[in-house]
């Protein structure tokens, strides 16, 4: 797997944001909207029972429960996409516990895949997380990623990406010693970067929305 220099660095900085003292809303950078006709945004809590996660999405998308993420099986019932189907798009949420048991699937030499069970390392999930988004690099004209920490103690990091990227904004959320969920948006179609960009700006209001709203539950 490769590895990257930056990434020590950005585990020693997640950690200090995370139990830092200073918190905010977070707020992405913005690059500029369209002018067409979009939903008005508003936003219902989700807070489903004996979920160890809550926050607030739009009215004009709905939780659904996925059996799939990036070729993966699900490790526990908490996984969940937010579906916008009038926008063609998904946010794909995943949910691991830290230390917990973790699923991945292995390529066979018949081009078939298997099951392998191994455990959810802290430094394996964030090293993850930067080699999923690098798979967009062929595609990508652009990648910027951005550490945060919100008024509720939820730390992250947010990756945008440019261009035709299958994926366009990432984000993971972590206390980085129980709880690990990461976030994908996708689009049903193929992505142009010219005519999704202005869905990708007014859902990255909701990714704003979600994470400022975020918080951990006790299991």
């Amino acid at each position: 797997m490769h590895s990257s220099p930056k990434k020590p660095f950005i585990f020693f900085i997640l950690a200090i944001i995370i139990i830092g003292s200073c918190n905010s809303n977070y707020t992405s950078k913005k690059t500029g909207y369209f002018n067409i006709d979009l939903p008005k945004k508003q936003y219902v809590l989700f807070n489903e029972y004996g979920f160890p996660y809550s926050f607030e999405y739009p009215v004009y998308a709905k939780i659904v429960k996925d059996s799939t993420y990036f070729d993966t099986n699900p490790e526990n019932d908490f996984w969940r996409n937010i579906d916008f189907t009038s926008l063609n798009a998904k946010i794909f949420l995943s949910y691991k516990v830290i230390g917990g048991k973790a699923l991945y699937k292995i390529k066979n030499a018949d081009g078939s895949y298997k099951d392998s069970i191994g455990v959810n390392a802290y430094d394996k999930m964030i090293n993850d997380a930067f080699n999923l988004t690098n798979k967009n690099d062929d595609v990508a004209t652009s990648k910027k990623d951005s550490l945060f920490k919100t008024a509720n103690n939820i730390g992250g990091l947010l990756f945008k990406l440019g261009g035709n990227a299958a994926t366009q904004r990432q984000f993971f959320m972590t206390d980085t010693t129980k709880n690990f969920i990461r976030g994908a948006l996708y689009f049903y179609s193929s992505p142009n970067a010219d005519s999704v960009k202005p869905v990708v700006d007014f859902i990255q209001q909701d990714i704003d929305h979600l994470i400022n709203t975020f918080k951990w539950k006790p299991l």
